[in-house]
């Protein structure tokens, strides 16, 4: 058999690129968003509904809910993240039928793109959330195998001794499966049986960390994340507030997950100043008439209302101002633990047992 008759018998490489990938490159979703759309039926290709590992090119129309989806070369290389202070009662969705306030609504509108958020917080969980236009960027950050740590800040009530501790960190069974703090330590501030911990999870499973401490028979009072692998939560963003990260920081956060940088898109001078006074007004505390609300379940039989956003009632702490992100990846544990969760936390102990 000649070289040629070999050559006709290897099958024909695919063309394009998987359906997922590319929408997620584009800023539609994550990869994991994307996937549950096609098997929902949500997308169609060319006016037939779209299968998992479908492959496209430019020349495919792509509708989202019979939205067409507009493809220019520009937006794929579009690389933008920030930052965000979440404050209590806010949910990670888009919309809420119930009408209640979402992290969404305070963001800046990207111009190409959208915001897709890193992973969640539950309604009652404050502190860093991550949002990026690049959906492999969310998609690589979200997933387990790049083992992405998160810190967080808790306040327990009970008591809690060493015993507790070492199986929080042995790993106990939740009703999903095994889970564990890879490291947990006391940190300054709260009364009575009230007590500060910072504890560090690698997995992004709904309410993990509340679940871990509850299972051993205590109640989490106050829960903050001050922590998403190299990112830190700095004291100069107040609750409630957004930063966009800068160029160095995106590619240091890049560089964890194995991606090339990629350069911000250039903006008008117009757009510029704009983002930029957005900005300076996102960097400062909330004023009286702007103050967070939260809506609180209410009583059986009674609506909802809304209230204050909790007190930080642990121990104040003067924070630092700068880079929220870690020169180096053995930089992310090398700070001292603070109980308000408010400055960078965590002291190294390498990958397997991070400063929490």
């Amino acid at each position: 058999m000649s070289d040629q008759d070999l050559q006709d018998q290897q099958p024909t490489p695919p063309s394009g690129e998987k359906l997922q990938k590319v929408l997620a490159r584009i800023g539609v979703g994550s990869r994991r968003d994307v996937e549950a759309w096609i098997s929902q039926g949500r997308i169609k290709v060319n006016g037939v509904e779209a299968t998992l590992g479908l492959r496209v090119d430019l020349h495919d129309a792509i509708t989202v809910d019979g939205k067409l989806i507009k493809r220019v070369e520009s937006a794929e290389a579009t690389r933008r993240v920030i930052m965000y202070n979440k404050p209590d009662g806010e949910i990670c969705t888009r919309d809420d039928p119930e009408g209640r306030p979402t992290v969404f609504d305070r963001l800046p509108r990207p111009k190409e793109g959208r915001w897709i958020n890193i992973g969640r917080l539950d309604i009652n969980t404050t502190g860093l959330l991550l949002f990026t236009t690049d959906g492999e960027l969310a998609n690589r950050l979200m997933h387990p195998s790049y083992e992405m740590d998160r810190e967080y800040a808790v306040r327990v009530r009970g008591e809690v001794d060493d015993d507790m501790v070492d199986r929080l960190k042995a790993g106990v069974m939740l009703e999903d499966g095994p889970a564990k703090f890879t490291d947990i330590q006391k940190a300054p501030g709260g009364e009575g049986f009230n007590h500060w911990y910072h504890c560090v999870v690698m997995e992004g499973r709904n309410r993990e960390v509340r679940r871990l401490w509850e299972s051993q028979g205590v109640v989490v009072s106050r829960l903050k994340r001050v922590r998403f692998g190299p990112v830190f939560l700095n004291s100069d963003l107040p609750m409630g507030r957004w930063r966009e990260m800068s160029q160095g920081e995106i590619d240091i956060l890049a560089a964890e997950v194995g991606l090339q940088p990629v350069a911000l898109p250039e903006m008008k001078l117009k757009a510029k100043d704009k983002l930029e006074r957005l900005q300076r007004k996102s960097t400062r505390p909330l004023g009286r008439g702007e103050r967070v609300r939260s809506l609180r379940p209410a009583a059986e039989g009674q609506g909802e209302r809304p209230a204050r956003a909790p007190r930080e009632d642990a121990a104040p702490r003067k924070g630092s101002r700068g880079s929220a992100v870690a020169e180096r990846p053995s930089e992310m544990r090398k700070r001292p633990a603070r109980p308000d969760g408010d400055k960078p936390a965590g002291r190294g102990r390498g990958r397997e047992k991070p400063r929490g």
